[in-house]
């Protein structure tokens, strides 16, 4: 038993829809046991409860749930920082070449280690991850993740039109390789299967019914694609399917959009698609480096969020600028600053958007997502300069992976940065 002594600040609660669902404990014990969380209060009334815990004194910064990314690319983790580019032609000149190269056994393993290592140096304890499009490559990711004990939700990403050649299955490999991956994470706490094509633009209907029949198979895994990121890959999708209304539509054909799905980006969605969206209980994850850097557009928070559409986010590395959820915070606040119809995000909207609302596009938000009493202990420890102001608003606009001390998944120390 642990009891840490911090600055606390968690949103148990959705603080779009309550003004109080911010708790922030200024001398605040968080007490850990078993790799649960077993109290988050007061440190006295905490400390008064297990008064044989070892103490550790963390007044000089704060603590904060761990971060969930609901949408980043292990295989694109060495291809931050390729600018100048728009969606189309970045897949083709520079993400697509490097997903290529995770067909070679060592280098995927070497890029998963990196993968994971990044995702714990900042503090994100849990993310749904594009995988790669070799079942070998997706191996090695879940090996990596069950070594740090991240939470990690992912799966073979499948395609097999547009892309190069060595990047497709046929639909009958496709689902061979999905059901021998399924079982073998089955059990494993910490991880979860994704079925994922890519995007319309790369699959078949025989691949997208692949994606179907998986999901009628095993209804509880989540889904995973991208949709209405860019104005030219709206045009093509209408092409390629001219007969579905919208891009939407497409994936409502083979019965891909439930509660269980969470759809990337959705920049250039119509009114219809988002309130189908919000009746089908679907999550948007929202990637606003990644928007701004491949120049695809401001997402409609403020239509999203009156329609009562779902979102959180998403670093969208290697599109994105990095794998910060912090800088992804903060980066939403300042681009619905400046949008069309624009929404002044309040610093407890940002925390829950980086961390509980994750949790909830992902079905599971009882076992993480806050600090809870009963939650997995997944948490970070923040160390501001010390002239830094201490305030939530503050700490989400300042931050950056220098001051993530610590970080905590399960219970056990999986990243400590060194003074």
């Amino acid at each position: 038993m642990k009891i840490f002594r911090s600055t606390i600040f968690h949103t148990p609660q959705n603080p779009f829809e309550k003004s109080d669902a911010l708790v922030v404990i200024e001398d605040g014990g968080l007490a850990i046991g078993d790799g649960r969380i077993v109290a988050c209060a007061g440190y006295a009334d905490v400390n008064r409860r297990f008064p044989e815990a070892e103490q550790i004194d963390w007044r000089s910064g704060c603590i904060c749930p761990g971060f969930i990314d609901t949408h980043i690319h292990f295989p694109q983790t060495r291809i931050l920082g390729a600018l100048g580019h728009t969606l189309l032609d970045w897949l083709n000149e520079v993400a697509l070449p490097e997903e290529a190269r995770l067909a070679d056994d060592s280098f995927a393993k070497t890029i998963a280690q990196d993968f994971i290592s990044a995702l714990a140096a900042h503090g994100t304890t849990t993310a749904l991850v594009f995988g790669a499009h070799f079942p070998n490559a997706m191996g090695h990711l879940f090996d990596a993740a069950t070594a740090k004990k991240l939470r990690i939700v992912s799966g073979l990403v499948l395609s097999d039109a547009l892309l190069p050649q060595e990047l497709r299955q046929s639909p009958e490999m496709a689902y061979r390789a999905s059901k021998k991956l399924i079982e073998s994470i089955r059990g494993n706490q910490r991880l979860k299967y994704a079925v994922i094509p890519r995007f319309a633009l790369s699959t078949t209907e025989a691949m997208l019914e692949v994606c179907g029949a998986l999901r009628r198979e095993h209804p509880d895994l989540p889904f995973t694609t991208h949709i209405n990121e860019n104005t030219q890959e709206i045009e093509e999708v209408r092409r390629a399917y001219p007969h579905d209304a919208d891009y939407l539509a497409v994936y409502e054909r083979f019965g891909l959009i439930s509660r269980r799905a969470v759809l990337a980006h959705n920049v250039h969605a119509t009114d219809s698609e988002i309130d189908r969206l919000a009746r089908s209980g679907a999550w948007v994850a929202h990637c606003p480096c990644s928007n701004a850097a491949l120049g695809s557009g401001i997402f409609p928070m403020r239509r999203h969020i009156d329609r009562g559409a779902r979102f959180a986010l998403g670093t969208d590395v290697g599109a994105g600028t990095g794998f910060g959820m912090i800088q992804e915070a903060a980066q939403s606040y300042l681009m619905q600053r400046v949008a069309t119809e624009p929404i002044i995000l309040t610093p407890a909207q940002m925390l829950y958007l980086a961390t509980r609302a994750g949790a909830e596009a992902l079905g599971i938000e009882d076992a993480t997502g806050d600090l809870s009493e009963g939650k997995d202990a997944d948490f970070v420890l923040l160390q501001p300069p010390v002239e830094a102001p201490r305030r939530l608003a503050a700490l989400l606009t300042l931050a950056d992976a220098s001051w993530i001390r610590q970080v905590w998944a399960a219970g056990q120390m999986v990243h400590e940065r060194e003074n």
